[in-house]
């Protein structure tokens, strides 16, 4: 997710548009530029790393006058981190600088065709692309030539763009990932959000998605794509700068969990055609996949839950065998060749040290890596076969949240692909793709009740020493994940089961002050895991539920229940994810801590 600014007008200097860059650091990035123009004409610098490195290159530069700015925080999607990749990108002229967030889906298509006419590229960005589109329909009318060039982009974006004989005006619009704008009469500004433009105004436009924006120093004009004008009010932001980096959220670990339905968006987007799975990052490995008869899955913590309901996915949709390893202890067993058809290793930072010692493990005796990560040019994508990207934008909480979601969709849909290349998937293939692509809308309309359900429940269960989590089947994910969330982040001695596994020893630890929490959707299990649960109810255990929504069998067997949509087996570990996570965060909160910062942990597990 990166951050745009943008400002054009009065007593501008290009101190001013770093300071307001600074403003989204927040966010996560690799690589940082401005692009400015003055009477020296357009100038575009940019390095690769924090905003420092920045702020050194430009030296005595920082405090000159400028009459129109975009800078940008970049954080990798299209090629590794480099002062090529970094924002902004020009044309051939030099005269047409863009920025941009969000990802160009046909841009390979568009590229090839540019070049073909004659246009050199300097970068292996999908965002150059655009900035050459644009210059292939300039002819002295910006404003015009940016809008046709929109016609022809496939994907996300928020760009804004300036032009060196158009010192006036910067150009932005909105596709899909989010852009702020507004002005004093004297300077306009465009932001990615509130946060950089607090310091020089309170009302602001949110720009919807398929809105073009003309910004000028005395004012703004907003309109469609076919260039019908919008009229919108206005909003006063009252957040103070520090919380409006959190978007007027508490913490950054809730801001997340409400980013989950973009999450997923932005994770299928291109994935699905005509209700099918599409992966090209894959189509190099079909024979292998085709033949393969086994599969290793390796992954830690949260990754190695995702990894869990992965597996369970394919034992049940195709004919290959599964297994799922806890990279720290793969890395060291005995393995012969062929041990394994294929590895899929899963890493949010890409740069998990036992994961990727696990993969130079399986590399060496042969076996082709398909790695799963959100961070592009990380080693672990650099040193696998393959590589799918789950475009979750940075995580600042340290406890996984959309990264975890993001990396359940996806794995659902590559369990799909999987089963279509190897021919044998079965009818409920296409109904499972078809329910993934809807996901989106089902958390946005699901997460204010989830939230309500949540922080109350929470305050009733926050003074419980410990927890136990069960679940069968697909849940059996979710309670490991459940507990391990409490854990991270409320300190709270939490243990995740299967429900058949209590009466072979833990059953042992309940009493009136262990309370149990349930996994148990609408699903063929669910008899057996109402066993269970009077068997915990028979101990005295309180029992809190997750299940279906108006399950009255369920409500009458436990003390309390927080109910999800009813979905289709293999999605009810993506659709309770956030009921997990916001149940973890409000206990966390009810007791005074801090969950974006929980102790002795790390967001990227770099040693052994």
């Amino acid at each position: 997710m990166c951050g745009i600014v943008g400002m054009v007008g009065k007593d501008l200097t290009i101190r001013k548009l770093v300071d307001a860059l600074k403003k989204l650091e927040y966010r996560g990035y690799d690589s940082a530029g401005v692009a400015v123009n003055s009477r020296d004409g357009l100038r575009v610098m940019k390095a690769v790393g924090m905003i420092s490195s920045l702020e050194k290159l430009l030296g005595d530069d920082l405090d000159s006058n400028v009459i129109q700015g975009i800078a940008h925080t970049r954080w990798a999607t299209h090629g590794g981190p480099s002062d090529f990749n970094a924002h902004p990108h020009t044309d051939c002229t030099g005269k047409i600088a863009v920025v941009h967030n969000g990802i160009i889906e046909n841009y390979d298509v568009l590229r090839l065709d540019l070049e073909k006419k004659g246009h050199i590229f300097k970068s292996v960005t999908d965002t150059e692309t655009i900035a050459h589109l644009i210059e292939e329909h300039y002819s002295g009318d910006i404003i015009s030539a940016v809008r046709h060039a929109l016609l022809d982009l496939e994907g996300a974006y928020a760009i804004g763009v300036v032009h060196q004989d158009h010192p006036d005006v910067i150009v932005a619009a909105r596709k899909g990932s989010p852009l702020v704008v507004g002005s004093t009469g004297e300077s306009g500004f465009l932001a990615s959000d509130v946060t950089p433009l607090l310091k020089y105004i309170r009302d602001v436009y949110f720009v919807d998605d398929g809105e073009f924006v003309v910004i000028r120093p005395e004012g703004i004009s907003i309109s469609r794509m076919d260039g019908t004008s919008v009229r919108k009010p206005s909003t006063k932001i009252t957040w103070s700068e520090d919380s409006a980096e959190k978007s007027g959220y508490e913490h950054f670990m809730l801001k997340e969990i409400f980013e989950e339905p973009q999450t997923l968006r932005n994770a299928l987007m291109g994935r699905i055609r005509g209700g099918v799975p599409n992966f090209n990052e894959i189509e190099h490995l079909r024979e292998e996949i085709e033949k393969a008869r086994s599969l290793t899955i390796l992954a830690c913590g949260t990754s190695f839950h995702a990894g869990l309901v992965f597996q369970r996915f394919l034992q049940d949709y195709t004919e290959i065998r599964a297994e799922v390893e806890v990279a720290s202890e793969f890395r060291y067993r005995r393995l012969q060749e062929g041990f394994s058809d294929l590895v899929v290793a899963i890493s949010q930072s890409g740069e998990t040290a036992d994961t990727l010692e696990g993969i130079r493990k399986a590399k060496k005796l042969g076996t082709k890596i398909i790695s799963l990560t959100n961070v592009v040019g990380s080693t672990i994508s650099r040193e696998s076969d393959a590589v799918i990207y789950i475009n979750a934008g940075p995580e600042i909480g340290v406890a996984a949240t959309k990264t975890y979601v993001a990396q359940l969709a996806v794995l659902l849909l590559l369990g799909a692909a999987i089963a279509d290349i190897a021919g044998r998937s079965g009818f409920d293939i296409p109904k499972i793709v078809n329910e993934l692509e809807g996901m989106p809308t089902v958390f946005e309309n699901t997460l204010p009740t989830a939230d309500e359900q949540c922080k109350r429940l929470a305050a009733e269960h926050s003074d419980y020493k410990h927890f136990m989590y069960i679940g069968r089947g697909y849940s059996y994910a979710s309670a490991l994940e459940g507990a391990l969330k409490l854990k991270e982040i409320s300190y709270i001695h939490a243990s995740g089961y299967q429900a058949g596994e209590l009466k072979h020893g833990p059953i042992a630890l309940l009493d009136k002050d262990f309370p149990v929490f349930a996994i148990v959707p609408e699903d063929e299990l669910k008899s057996k895991m109402i066993s269970n649960i009077m068997e915990t109810r028979a101990r005295d255990a309180k029992v809190l539920a997750l299940c279906s929504e108006n399950d009255k069998e369920v409500a009458k067997s436990v003390n309390s229940r927080i109910e999800v949509p009813r979905v289709l087996d293999p999605i009810y570990p993506l659709v309770m994810s956030p009921y997990l996570q916001l149940f973890a965060y409000y206990i966390a909160v009810k007791k005074g801590l801090d969950p974006d910062k929980p102790r002795n942990l790390a967001k990227s597990v770099t040693v052994e």
